[in-house]
């Protein structure tokens, strides 16, 4: 079986449901104990700033929010701790011992570019079944998300060359590597050295030796040779152990010509890791093609990011492949991705009540109400021009002029032609009255889906440094509601 077809069951098998803050049981008890446990209320997951500086992020996680609602239950060992507490009732503990989810929820797909204030997950249910998702949906989305646009950055940067995501001894735990893994390869990595994310995901799995498998040796060259021997299809070898141009990069020719070419193999790579990989890789290129193995590829590692492959790259450096450690699986430049959960509305007897959370920092305005979210695109370049968040019961004439509006600054606006532009949904079902109704993706579909969604994005938005700010807009009646509710919540004042 390739290990691409490898398929698997995404639905943890642990219990996880008590990875939640403490103060969503806090409040979901009060709500029992009021009488509000079946209030239906909207909850939108959005973020306020890209990571790193950056136009964009890559909408990762989904899967593993899915897994987690699917086995959302409370166990009688969850139960007889919560009781320990001394904190809740014998009534709100039986309502946790039989819940289950029966809400809405709909989201962006995975491996879709997404931008600041849009919401990429909606949830309509019953507040305590919205209240309890906060924490897990959160840790879900902000870790996925956020090393999906890290590598997508980094797989840019080196303009074709593959990178390998070899992060997880500096990954912060077990699910850390291989959910970072798993992140890492829709952002568009060419495989990853974490064998149990091979395992669960079917990402192809890289890597050859470490320093230490030639220090066991009493020479250099027995242990290329011995590699060699082991793996002469695919033999890649570590030069920097003691000397790259003087030892290293000599044992390697010397193994390909006295062992590999005469029984009819190549010798595959040469990696370096350590000293100036710029400098180093020119000089090993020269020697190798003087040699007669221009097809020889060039590996390099040592904390690479996107502004180091950038400058290696404009420096002339010959390299065909990049493995990257902690600066993509931690997202070390830019660690937070500020994902958060707020309330957007009240249903009472079937009729929306809009919420708002009004803050003096502007960015933390929320915008109100049950929402749908949609891509706009232009008919000609077929290009994303801008996303639109709308009331749930409005619709868009695509043969109309359409204006949106800067949700923040309400005289920034802009008028599209009738005519001249497409509209896209962008938030699907995926649970319905508590039921999966999504077909979820494999990753390689999400790898395809997301390569194809960045096209249409424009290159501008897309650049590490000072990126074209792209518009996340609202109608005018979302900005007429918001308008409306600020202007009350200030006269109150």
């Amino acid at each position: 079986m390739n290990a691409l077809d490898y398929k698997f069951d995404f639905r943890d098998k642990r219990n996880l449901s008590l990875v939640m803050d403490f103060y969503e049981l806090t409040m979901s008890q009060c709500y029992f104990n009021n009488g509000n446990k079946d209030k239906i209320v909207t909850f939108d997951l959005f973020y306020r700033r890209n990571p790193d500086n950056g136009g964009f992020a890559l909408f990762a996680g989904l899967e593993e929010v899915i897994g987690y609602i699917q086995n959302l239950h409370f166990d009688d060992e969850d139960i007889a701790y919560l009781r320990s507490l001394h904190m809740f009732n014998e009534e709100f503990l039986d309502y946790l011992r039989h819940f289950i989810f029966t809400g809405d929820i709909y989201a962006v797909k995975e491996g879709t570019p997404v931008f600041p204030y849009e919401p990429l997950i909606r949830i309509k249910a019953k507040i305590i079944e919205a209240q309890l998702l906060e924490t897990a949906m959160l840790l879900c989305i902000n870790h996925q998300t956020l090393i999906a646009t890290k590598a997508y950055r980094i797989v840019s940067a080196a303009g074709g060359r593959a990178i390998m995501e070899f992060g997880a001894r500096r990954a912060h735990n077990f699910d850390a590597a291989t959910f970072g893994a798993r992140a890492a390869y829709i952002g568009g990595v060419a495989g990853t050295a974490t064998v149990y994310a091979g395992q669960k995901y079917g990402i192809p799995v890289l890597g050859t030796m470490a320093h230490s498998f030639i220090q066991s040796f009493d020479e250099e060259y027995d242990a290329f040779l011995a590699y060699a021997k082991t793996y002469p299809d695919n033999c890649t070898v570590l030069l920097d152990t003691y000397n790259t141009l003087k030892s290293g990069l000599p044992n390697a020719i010397r193994v390909a010509k006295e062992y590999l070419e005469p029984n009819g193999y190549r010798l595959k790579g040469v990696r370096i890791d350590s000293g100036d990989m710029a400098y180093l890789s020119k000089k090993i290129r020269e020697t190798l093609d003087a040699a007669g193995m221009e097809d020889c590829n060039i590996v390099i590692s040592n904390s690479l990011d996107e502004y180091l492959i950038t400058s290696l790259i404009s420096q002339g450096a010959k390299i065909n492949s990049m493995g990257v450690g902690e600066n993509l699986v931690c997202s070390k430049s830019s660690p937070v991705f500020g994902g958060v959960y707020k309330m957007t509305a009240v249903f009472e007897d079937d009729v929306q009540k809009p919420k708002i959370k009004v803050s003096e920092n502007v960015e933390k305005v929320t915008n109100p109400g049950y929402k749908n979210l949609h891509r706009i695109y232009d008919c000609k370049t077929n290009k994303a021009i801008a996303d639109i968040m709308t009331l749930y019961d409005e619709e868009i004439d695509i043969s109309q002029d359409l204006t949106i509006y800067d949700h923040m600054n309400n005289w920034k606006h802009k008028t599209i032609p009738g005519g001249t532009y497409q509209i896209r949904d962008l938030l699907e079902p995926v649970f319905l009255d508590g039921q999966l109704v999504y077909d979820v993706p494999d990753l390689e579909e999400i790898r395809r889906y997301s390569k194809e969604e960045f096209a249409k994005i424009w290159d501008e938005v897309l650049r590490f440094e000072f990126p074209q700010v792209y518009y996340v807009d609202v109608s005018g009646r979302l900005k007429d509601l918001k308008q409306s509710m600020l202007e009350g919540i200030l006269h109150e004042k």
